[in-house]
């Protein structure tokens, strides 16, 4: 699935949980956003994300991994020069796309 910040695949589905593969070209952020029934496990595979949890901002780098709670504001940032990619892991009892409730979106899918 193709997005203004990069893209993603579906890699595996499960009856609780999900795992994506996720692209993010440089200089791209995903929404600020959160979820109402799923938690997100992040394990970056190359290049260096900036991440939004909560109040915290940090970096995380390849091979390290981050994990964002169930209703925690969070958001996603490539602000390096080589497309960061990264392994999403889902959990939870709802795993649908419409659960992802958008606060702020650089290109205009806040609703």
């Amino acid at each position: 699935m193709f997005r203004p910040w990069g893209s993603y695949d579906s890699i595996d589905i499960g009856g609780r949980y999900q795992v994506k593969r996720i692209a993010v070209k440089p200089g791209a952020k995903l929404s600020v956003q959160m979820h109402h029934h799923r938690a997100e496990h992040w394990v970056v595979v190359s290049g260096t994300a900036r991440v939004t949890n909560g109040e915290k901002s940090f970096l995380v780098t390849e091979n390290q991994s981050t994990y964002i709670p169930v209703g925690q504001v969070h958001a996603l940032e490539n602000s390096g020069t080589i497309p960061l990619e990264l392994i999403e892991v889902q959990s939870g009892s709802y795993l649908g796309e419409d659960d992802i409730v958008r606060l702020e979106d650089r290109y205009g899918r806040v609703e």
